[in-house]
């Protein structure tokens, strides 16, 4: 059995998370779906009933890795094995979450399993990552796309074989699927980070002990907003926390980092594709 957790923040409830509380209810192996709201105000009715639904309203916008660490430490209190973090803009089939349940079951090995992600429109999106520089952050975000394309694309492993499943220390939290041991040795969600590196700051440190895996025998759809590129106040909220991440890794001197991203590439891309039967 496992959870879920979705946080939410002012959602669209006919327009998205209907249709995917509806798919994920279908799940064999579900316990709880946790909702938690950080918005401003509490929803008064939801537009689906069932048992398996647990609506927390926070009452502020306590941020993304906190809001699900709530649902987590509930999953690690039930004593479940797995825990679904993922956002609510997913498109997903139930046969794909229990195909992702059941291998993440079957492999002790693995700390962290994400699906291969795509657009609406089929194309891929690069989620695995190799654990950033500040050049890699903020040089994507300030700087001509033409001058770091080289830097990008290693960063993103596009040399890599997205067909095959890889062992990466980056992964997008828009969908992991947790191992409950692997979690609560990592400590669950660094909640000094309000959003956007924190998956990549729990991605890392559960790659020290387990495998963090992306899995592409399944396939899911993130209608991603990319909000900060368009919003100044998100744009803002990203770059402090990203500035508190690096406090907290090394900004020039992360000798981990390097030492992985050595590892990984060289494994990924320079010597052959790794994959896992």
């Amino acid at each position: 059995m496992f959870n879920i957790s979705i946080v939410l923040y002012k959602p669209r409830w006919q327009q998205e998370l209907l249709p995917l509380l509806e798919e994920l209810l279908k799940i064999r192996s579900l316990r709880t779906i946790y909702l938690v709201d950080n918005s401003p105000q509490k929803t008064d009715v939801i537009p689906i009933s069932s048992k398996k639904i647990k609506y927390i309203f926070v009452g502020e916008n306590i941020g993304y890795g906190r809001g699900h660490n709530i649902a987590i430490r509930e999953t690690i209190y039930q004593r479940l094995s797995h825990h679904l973090v993922m956002n609510s803009d997913i498109k997903v089939d139930r046969e794909d979450v229990e195909k992702l349940y059941d291998f993440l079951s079957s492999n002790d090995q693995v700390g962290v399993l994400m699906p291969k992600v795509t657009n609406p429109n089929g194309d891929v999106q690069y989620l695995c990552k190799l654990l950033p520089s500040p050049m890699d952050v903020f040089g994507r975000r300030f700087l001509p796309s033409s001058w770091i394309r080289t830097r990008n694309d290693r960063y993103e492993l596009r040399g890599a074989d997205y067909s095959r499943p890889m062992n990466v220390p980056y992964l997008s939290g828009c969908f992991m699927f947790l191992r409950t041991e692997a979690v609560f040795k990592a400590r669950l969600f660094d909640e000094r980070f309000f959003m956007y590196p924190e998956d990549v700051d729990l991605t890392r440190r559960i790659h020290r002990d387990y495998l963090t895996l992306y899995y592409p025998s399944v396939t899911i759809i993130h209608d991603h907003a990319k909000e900060s590129y368009h919003n100044l106040r998100l744009l803002w909220i990203h770059c402090v926390n990203m500035c508190k991440y690096f406090n907290k890794w090394g900004w020039f001197f992360d000798r981990e980092r390097r030492l992985v991203n050595k590892q990984v590439y060289n494994q990924l891309v320079s010597k052959g594709k790794q994959s896992i039967n």
